[in-house]
């Protein structure tokens, strides 16, 4: 029965392992609940609604990985993806969360459709792979950034844009989690982030940072999802600028996933002898269809999470420990109020520790050829300095283009490319 449902060997597997294994994966990344509330109420998202969306989500994407691919990875909505949509799309280009909403949605059937016709994998190999490193470097410098600015410890200045802060109580509480995030993780202490983030909210009652309501209590029934559900704004999206940001949130997307599947079958011993992943198909829809069911319970893309590789560490290796994982965000559910009273500087820490993580491809890049490290310093830079991970895309996309053409290596450029880059020129003419 189990073998049937969640591909589990009992001759080479042990129930309790998977269920240790699929504990620690939830722990590992449970942070998520209280950081994408969190974020996204910054694009004055409901954040009761959005806890609940994020929870479903969750237990959405990864119950479709237990049951259809029977692999032992759980999802959740992306870190990097969910600043994007606060920070860039809402705050920066000035739409509405509804219509954000609408172009998640969007996305999520273009995936369903891509992965259909086998089109996913394609798509990502047209990008230049020293540009997708440095994608992932500069989202994690900008995550980063952002739980700084949250907390105070980096603030604007007039004569120099940027300067450190004050010691506040908030600025204190973020570097006492920025130092416990990085001693745990160091200690391999399981749940790291999670329980930096919990005694960093408990740090911050006598301080004033954490404010606990009237009648407070752990349990209660699941917060409403009505203010976020099946709220979009499609007519806001028929722009060609919405196209634009459609794509990227495609390509952030295909990295994201494609690249921690990869990774996380690579340790789990998964891989064929060519470098393929069983059940790669059904992963890369559960997926899909995890987007655009976040989409519709109102959060921000879905994508297959890294941290599946700390239960893959503690013997994890059939859909019985993604279950288990699954289960655990449903159960969350109920401990709504304990995740929504989390401050902003609270989750500095995490937010500062993951940009460490995901910034790791920094020792890929190639730095030699100045055809290559221009447009991936290009990428980096800008996403920090413009405060937008789709500036920062398109200017190294750009600069890609430009400097191959200029330099005589026309081949070195693909189809793709040179029609986004021809889609970034009439955006930035027409804007």
């Amino acid at each position: 029965m189990l073998k049937k449902l969640f591909g589990f060997n009992a001759q080479t597997m042990n129930l309790r392992t998977e269920f240790v294994a699929g504990l620690t994966t939830f722990l590992t990344m449970s942070y998520i609940l209280a950081v994408n509330p969190d974020i996204l109420s910054a694009a004055s998202m409901d954040k009761g609604a959005v806890f609940t969306a994020t929870a479903l989500s969750a237990a959405v994407g990864t119950l479709l990985i237990a049951f259809m691919a029977k692999l032992p990875f759980a999802q959740a909505p992306s870190m990097g993806i969910n600043a994007f949509f606060a920070f860039t799309l809402v705050q920066g280009m000035g739409y509405s969360w509804e219509a954000a909403l609408a172009a998640v949605f969007v996305e999520g059937i273009l995936f369903i459709l891509m992965t259909v016709f086998n089109i996913r994998e394609k798509v990502v190999n047209s990008i230049p792979l020293n540009l997708r490193y440095a994608i992932s470097v500069g989202i994690g410098m900008f995550i980063a950034f952002i739980g700084l600015k949250n907390a105070g410890i980096v603030v604007d200045n007039p004569a120099t844009l940027v300067a450190l802060g004050g010691f506040t109580p908030a600025a204190l509480v973020a570097v006492a989690g920025i130092l416990l995030s990085a001693a745990m993780m160091w200690l391999k202490v399981k749940g790291a982030l999670f329980y930096s983030i919990l005694i960093c909210t408990l740090i911050g009652i006598p301080f004033g940072v954490t404010m606990l309501p009237e009648g407070f209590l752990v349990v209660s029934m699941p917060q409403s999802l009505s203010p976020t559900f099946l709220k979009f704004d499609f007519a806001a999206i028929m722009n060609l600028d919405m196209l634009l940001i459609i794509l990227i949130l495609v390509f952030m997307d295909l990295f994201n996933t494609l690249g921690t599947l990869v990774g996380a079958a690579a340790q789990a011993g998964m891989m064929d002898k060519d470098g393929r992943i069983p059940k790669m198909k059904e992963a890369l829809m559960a997926d899909a269809i995890a987007t655009t069911a976040g989409a519709m319970f109102g959060t921000s893309t879905v994508t297959t999470y890294v941290e599946s590789t700390a239960g893959i560490a503690e013997g994890g290796r059939s859909g019985v420990t993604s279950a288990v994982t699954g289960l655990f965000f449903l159960l969350a559910l109920f401990f709504s109020p304990l995740f929504l009273i989390v401050p902003g500087a609270a989750t500095t820490g995490t937010l500062v520790i993951v940009g460490v993580l995901i910034m790791g491809g920094v020792r890929d890049l190639d730095l030699k050829d100045m055809t290559e490290a221009l447009p991936a310093f290009l990428t980096i830079i800008m996403m920090v300095l413009s405060y937008s991970i789709a500036e920062g895309i398109a200017m190294g996309l750009l600069s890609y283009t430009f400097i191959k053409v200029l330099t005589g290596q026309f081949r070195s450029v693909s189809l793709t490319l040179y029609i986004l880059s021809l889609l970034f020129i009439i955006r930035y003419i027409v804007g």
